[in-house]
């Protein structure tokens, strides 16, 4: 066999993806105020960007909402595809050459008072006249600052005070701490054995059974029955308890009284402190009815940026500047017209996307998650003609604001659970709702099996395994009948 060199000419295909293209589908990731802290940092750095603060009211930079009825929005959806035939530096809602007219005006969903600042006579928000709470921290940071004079202790106290969650567990390891400070192991166990004399009685235990322990010790009940009775809770979950009188060694009445003892301590004693101030959801998409049926889509105009490119201020600068200043505007006036038209796009794709979404599920928003219809990233993506990967992307950590609340878009995409007579098949969501409206009702003398619910489910046309309902339920949290006609019994016994 001969080896020679030779010219060979090949033709193949290739996806190349660009930095513009890579930080489109960054931008579709992002929700509104993700999207509002990057374009905070480039209006910080591009002269040529910047912030358009006319009213959402004077169309500026405002998609328009769009009805989902049947046939209602074919032309917007339509006119949601990229307008490839008008150049960017002329697109009059990106591009600005005049002063910037006002304030954007307060959207009709904001919460009064939701927009001031404090200034000229306006009052305060009520989140800002609320006094702030004594922390469970700040609690134990007083205490460890008393009770550790030496500074060596001192510091790992406050490394596992670190490790402390909102409940008052300690959830980092003092092993691993002692390794990472340089310290003796034996040093670190005898810090946190003073640690867990600390109030609230019960703070730094690693588990439940020693949280319990613990409190229990400060009251100088901590006996040899409690101690058998802590170290099976499980048993105690399961309602079995005949095997904890034998175990615990006592009668009936002695282990009543030891169990209502322990119902009460504070499984969590850090959670009376106040915690830190919740995070408010806001949503990205908004909905509400349209005056003569269907829904209307919009986006959030309180949290969707706005920028324009300022040709005003190029037109000024452009004329005097050195060789190297105009390439650097150009460069500045290319990224400010692809952010603006980025920008565009990305806010119509996800009104397409949540548009499509509220039509295939308006029945879910009529009557309830009974009506949540199986749905699939491939259904959504057919129906807009865009990628799975792109459909996925826009209903990541983005929400939507219902008449039913505020949800993830991806909680509309459920599996299938298919019909027993061949009808339209079941959404998973109302699947596991059926499930648990069927054990809330089952009576105290009835309690349903896992065989029973689904006998009941295939009578209703949902053709389901046994397995899937022991999924459906241990996710839910809900015991096995088992456990439930214990709880039930216990619970009729003691009234």
């Amino acid at each position: 066999m001969a080896f020679a060199p030779r010219l060979e000419l090949r033709q193949s295909q290739s996806l190349v993806m660009t930095p513009q293209l890579q930080q489109a589908i960054k931008l579709l990731q992002l929700n509104n105020l993700e999207l509002t802290a990057y374009v905070e940092a480039e209006l910080a750095e591009n002269p040529l960007l910047e912030r358009d603060e006319r009213r959402p009211d004077d169309g500026a930079g405002r998609v328009e909402p769009t009805d989902t009825r049947p046939g209602a929005d074919q032309g917007v959806l339509d006119g949601l595809a990229p307008r490839r035939e008008a150049p960017v530096d002329v697109e009059h809602d990106n591009n600005h050459d005049e002063g910037s007219p006002g304030e954007a005006a307060p959207s009709p969903y904001a919460a009064p008072g939701a927009s001031g600042r404090g200034g000229d006579g306006e009052l305060p928000s009520l989140e800002e006249t609320l006094a702030e709470g004594d922390t469970l921290r700040r609690h134990l940071e007083r205490q460890i600052g008393l009770e550790f004079a030496d500074p060596g202790q001192r510091l790992i106290a406050l490394a596992l005070l670190d490790g402390l969650d909102a409940a008052g567990y300690l959830r980092a390891e003092a092993d691993q701490l002692a390794a990472q400070l340089g310290a003796d192991p034996a040093q670190v166990a005898a810090v946190l054995a003073r640690l867990k004399r600390l109030d609230p009685p019960g703070v730094f235990a690693a588990d439940l059974a020693e949280c319990l322990a613990l409190q229990l010790a400060e009251k100088n009940r901590l006996d040899p029955a409690m101690e058998a009775l802590l170290a099976n809770l499980d048993l105690l979950a399961r309602r079995d308890l005949s095997a904890l009188r034998d175990i615990c060694g006592v009668d009936e009445d002695d282990l009543a009284g030891m169990i209502a003892e322990i119902r009460r301590l504070d499984p969590k004693p850090g959670s009376d402190f106040a915690a830190a101030p919740a995070q408010t959801l806001i949503p990205d998409v908004l909905m509400r009815p349209a005056p003569d049926g269907g829904w209307l889509v919009e986006l959030n105009p309180d949290t969707l940026p706005r920028v324009l490119v300022n040709n005003r201020y190029l037109a000024r600068v452009s004329g005097s500047l050195k060789r190297e200043d105009k390439a650097f505007l150009a460069d500045r006036l290319a990224t400010a017209q692809w952010l603006t038209r980025a920008l565009d796009q990305r806010a119509r794709t996800i009104l397409k996307v949540a548009t499509e979404l509220v039509r295939r599920q308006d029945g879910f928003f009529a009557h309830g998650v009974s009506h949540l219809k199986p749905l699939t990233l491939r259904d959504i993506a057919t129906a807009v003609e865009l990628h799975e990967s792109t459909v996925s992307r826009v209903t990541s950590n983005k929400y939507l604001m219902t008449p039913r609340g505020i949800f993830e878009l991806k909680y509309f995409f459920t599996q299938a659970i298919a019909a027993t007579n061949g009808a339209e098949a079941h959404s998973a969501e109302a699947v596991r709702h059926r499930i648990k409206g069927l054990i809330d009702a089952e009576p105290a003398d009835a309690v349903l099996s896992d065989d029973a619910l689904v006998a009941l489910l295939k009578a209703e046309g949902i053709d389901i395994a046994r397995r899937t309902v022991a999924k459906y339920r241990e996710g839910l949290g809900l015991p096995s009948s088992v456990q439930r006609r214990r709880e039930k019994k216990q619970r009729a016994a003691s009234a």
